[in-house]
């Protein structure tokens, strides 16, 4: 026995000295029976002792635990708002791209898109008839209307076969995004398959047939020259023919992106010289050109409106008997639009057009790109001025209004014979009125009427009066 525990037994005997009296009356305990009780109550209170203890370390050891696990939820609840703050941050995402319109073909996206057109039109000519079945009765081309004192006629006519149909192509290939379209109708190609008087059959007639890799294009398409943001609505095929630059041809074209807008183009074209004869206005196609046309557009399209600034440079070639003649070509069109509401339903535009030899670009070749002369083998030059014109105004919601007007005049060498050159056309103009009414986004319905005068260098001339009424259908 240790000398603590001699001492703790010495102090419990001696308190129970103090006790005797009041329990005399008990049987005394011997020493040894004391000790033995005491060494009873001193394990007990050891071993309680201990237990508390072992709590204690597990109480301990549970609060440790707790305070881990509150630190790791912590770090978590922190972790997590930080992540929230992170979603919170970043833009909504877009919405899914809505399914492409078309279909695949391969790797190839393939649309179809066109429209079917009625047009009805009633027309009188002041001064002799345009044939049947001309491209004069189908739509307003100065060339045609007649002059030279014969009796007043009118005509009417029905006609879809301006009903137009187009492909558009988009694919990849080798990584490259390539573009295609295709676009014909049935306008300009005579019919062989019927009559007016039959089935009204008419062939297809190519209009537009082109690929496009980059910045590069390949194929048919308007000339560089032309801005056709200058063509008015119209229910005619062209609208003020005159006063237009117009040609779709086989080209090679680059268009450079110059930033703020602006976009330059630069092509190769295919040539083609429309030339007469002394006392013969009749077109000659020569095919003996041997230098493609060049042609450059700067082009640049704002929030406001649009300009346009074409130039051409050219080479007109023609053979006879073996001899050959050549002479320059140039040209220059400047062109805009002005929108006059933010909904960009409502413009003015206007192109303004002048040349030397480039009779083919202006109304349709109305003047020769030159006149050859065989008796000195020579060709002399034309010079054309064209401008048109157009003002487009809303009125109601699906109700529009254009009015527009046109103008050409030619100008030949001073050193021809007024006799030798008297049959030739010296100007044109037209003037037209029209209204539109879309009761839903692909019918338009039109009326238009128009008035159109062409003048001889002899000073005859001849007018006509015309009133369309077109249904059209886009898809």
């Amino acid at each position: 026995m240790t000398k603590t525990g001699r001492a703790l037994i010495g102090g419990l005997m001696a308190a129970s000295a103090l006790v005797a009296p009041g329990i005399a009356w008990a049987k005394p305990l011997s020493v040894e029976a004391r000790l033995e009780r005491l060494e009873a109550e001193m394990k007990g209170l050891r071993g309680d002792l201990e237990a508390t203890r072992a709590e204690n370390d597990q109480l301990k050891q549970r609060a440790q635990q707790a305070e881990a696990r509150a630190a790791l939820a912590e770090g978590q609840a922190a972790d997590a708002s930080k992540r929230v703050a992170a979603i919170e941050a970043k833009p909504a995402p877009a919405p899914a791209p809505a399914p492409a319109d078309g279909f695949k073909s391969g790797n190839t996206q393939i649309r179809l898109g066109g429209y079917i057109k009625l047009l009805a039109s009633s027309t009188r000519y002041s001064d002799g008839e345009v044939a049947t079945n001309s491209l004069g009765r189908d739509f307003y081309l100065p060339q045609t209307i007649p002059t030279g004192g014969q009796p007043s006629v009118s005509d009417t006519d029905f006609t879809a076969k301006q009903s137009r149909f187009w492909l558009n192509l988009d694919s990849t290939v080798a990584g490259k995004t390539v573009k295609g379209y295709l676009e014909f109708d049935f306008q300009t190609s005579p019919g062989t398959q019927g009559s007016q008087r039959t089935t009204n059959g008419y062939n297809p007639a190519l209009r537009r047939a082109y690929m496009q890799i980059d910045r590069w294009t390949f194929g048919q398409d308007w000339t560089t020259f032309q801005y056709t943001g200058a063509l008015p609505e119209s229910t005619d095929y062209v609208g003020g023919a005159e006063g237009t630059v117009f040609v779709r041809q086989p080209l090679i074209r680059y268009s450079a992106p110059l930033g703020g807008g602006a976009t330059l183009h630069l092509s190769a074209e295919n040539p083609e010289s429309g030339t007469a004869s002394l006392a013969s206005p009749t077109l000659v196609e020569n095919g003996d050109d041997q230098l493609p046309d060049f042609a450059a557009r700067l082009a640049w399209a704002g929030k406001r409106g649009e300009l346009s600034l074409g130039g051409l440079a050219r080479q007109v070639r023609a053979e006879s008997l073996g001899n050959s003649a050549e002479a320059g070509g140039y040209g220059v069109s400047l062109g805009g639009k002005l929108f006059l509401n933010d909904a960009k339903s409502g413009d003015a535009r206007v192109m303004v057009t002048y040349g030397r030899n480039i009779g083919r670009y202006v109304g349709l070749n109305f003047a020769p790109d030159a006149i050859l002369l065989t008796a000195t083998n020579k060709l002399s030059s034309v010079n054309v001025f064209a401008v048109i014109g157009a003002l487009r105004v809303p009125l109601a919601d699906g109700v529009r209004a254009n009015l527009m007007g046109s103008f050409q005049n030619v100008d030949y060498a001073d050193a021809l014979a007024k006799t030798d050159i008297a049959t030739f056309n010296k100007k044109a103009w037209s003037a037209a009125a029209n209204l539109f009414y879309s009761p839903v986004k692909n019918i338009d319905l039109g009326v238009e009427y128009r008035h159109g005068e062409r003048e001889l260098v002899n000073g005859a001339d001849g007018t006509t009066n015309r009133i369309d009424v077109v249904a059209k259908y886009s898809f």
